[in-house]
């Protein structure tokens, strides 16, 4: 009679399972949202708090909803370098990728993702997501190295490191991609790339998914449509006017993109990111980067240190501020201990799962130290402390001139009393100077040579290297 009972209840629970909705039974497996700003500055969202010049309630819902990690960087002061860290949650300088290529025309041969390195879309794919990259690559030209070949089964965007905003055709050597074919249309990028990444999640609904946003916004050309420059009408600079619309553009598409996954009532069962791939380069975009030194190309920390935000609804506190220096190599990691992925034993991550100190089950550092290196300049920061050699120092050449990078002459800062590294403490404190250089000394011999050199946009000034060339314009359009 036991047995009988049992064996009921048995067919009743399988029954029930069998009649539950899919997104149910996914619900262990949590879907996943990386979006990522382009050049945006450290100083530029109004949940920084340096700011209210352009709304963007969007994106600080985020912040509101999760932890904003106040001392948030990025493994490299620029594009390319940074996408490869995310993608493999290694230092890239691991496998040579330390630079920009240059445009697709002039790259060389061997640019791109290391085919030995598996990305994040390569793991959540082979765990049963549904996985989609709308926005910029920057990660390969050739073939083997498109986002459908690097785990990702939808693709809309494109492969350079920036792209007309209004124009498909805008640079042959770069189009815009559905897949693997050219597009003759995109309206406004921005709104572009968001609206795949809705109906993506849309389409979605009854699977886990991984969905990867990398907007051009607010990367140069500065472009953008009567419907955003409106909104600015009391900025009289062009330029600065501009670049405000460029920035809502993004944080309306982000607001959209949030808005689907309410209206698929998951907003419990997504783990969303938001950061920037480095900081602004003010001079050319006036994207600013608050009380911070230096801008995009600079390991100062204001090429690095950057807008970083994590929102797991029900799952991390709402509203918390975090000071302990996290990094985009641990996004990783920590999308993978999300949906229950073990983590590889063939390769060691550099970043770290960030869920335990999001929820307070840890409370020490996430690192003992962070690390950079960009052709001669160099950084560590490890606790408040900080040595760096960064641009303008005389002991720093620019990346084209080649040579080794070292600590002989590095600086030291107290980043967290000196935030804008005002103080170079290296004389009144030799034994900490000698400590992080020691601590640096052993993290690069880790590493490779760069696999090329830097890429410098041609025909601009104050180029930054390895931004690729400005794409052709083709008619008068209301951008700087």
């Amino acid at each position: 009679m036991k047995t009988s009972r049992l064996h009921a209840l048995a067919r009743l629970a399988l029954v029930a399972l069998l009649l539950a909705p899919c997104s149910m039974l996914h619900a262990a497996k949590p879907n996943i949202l990386v979006i990522l700003a382009d050049d945006l500055g450290y100083g530029e969202l109004s949940c920084q708090g340096f700011t209210q010049q352009i709304p963007t309630p969007n994106i600080d819902s985020i912040a509101k909803n999760g932890v904003r990690f106040t001392s948030g960087y990025v493994s490299g002061p620029y594009c390319s370098p940074t996408r490869a860290g995310f993608m493999t949650g290694r230092y890239q300088q691991r496998f040579g990728h330390e630079f920009n290529p240059g445009p697709a025309e002039a790259a060389v041969e061997n640019f791109g993702l290391s085919l030995n390195e598996k990305t994040i879309g390569d793991r959540l794919k082979a765990a049963g997501y549904a996985t989609g990259w709308f926005g910029k690559s920057h990660l390969g030209y050739k073939p083997p190295f498109h986002p459908l070949k690097r785990g990702f089964d939808e693709y809309f965007g494109f492969l350079g490191g920036m792209h007309d905003y209004l124009d498909a055709a805008a640079d042959p050597h770069n189009p815009i991609l559905k897949g693997t074919e050219p597009v003759n249309n995109i309206g406004y990028t921005t709104e572009a790339f968001g609206q795949h990444a809705v109906d993506f999640i849309a389409r979605h609904k009854s699977d886990p998914w991984f969905c990867y946003l990398p907007f051009n916004a607010v990367h140069a050309p500065l472009e953008s449509t009567e419907k955003y420059l409106g909104r600015f009408t009391s900025i009289e600079d062009k330029k600065r006017r501009t670049y405000c619309a460029m920035e809502a553009a993004m944080d309306d598409a982000i607001g959209k993109v949030l808005a689907q996954i309410r209206a698929n009532g998951q907003e419990e069962n997504t783990l969303i990111f938001f950061f920037s791939d480095n900081g602004g380069p003010t001079p050319q975009t006036t994207s600013g980067n608050g009380p911070l030194r230096g801008f995009k190309a600079q390991t100062w920390e204001g090429g690095i240190r950057i807008a970083f935000m994590m929102q797991w609804k029900g799952k991390i506190p709402a509203g918390k501020v975090d000071d302990r220096p996290v990094i985009q190599l641990d996004i990783h990691p920590t999308a993978l201990a999300a949906a229950g992925v073990e983590a590889p034993g063939e390769m060691k991550f550099d970043g770290v799962n960030l869920l335990p100190y999001a929820t307070g089950e840890k409370s020490g550092p996430p690192h003992e130290a962070l690390y950079w290196r960009f052709g001669q300049q160099i950084a560590i920061r490890s606790g408040d402390w900080k040595l760096v050699k960064g641009a303008g120092m005389a002991s720093v050449k620019p990346p084209a001139a080649g040579g080794k990078a070292t600590t002989e002459g590095a600086e030291l800062y107290n980043v967290t009393a000196d935030i804008g590294e005002k103080t170079n403490l290296a004389q009144k404190n030799p034994e900490k100077l000698k400590e992080l250089a020691a601590m640096w000394d052993k993290w690069n011999a880790g590493n490779i040579d760069a696999a090329w050199g830097p890429g410098v946009r041609k025909n601009a000034p104050n180029a930054q290297p390895g931004d690729p060339a400005q794409p052709r314009r083709k008619r008068n359009q209301p951008a700087n």
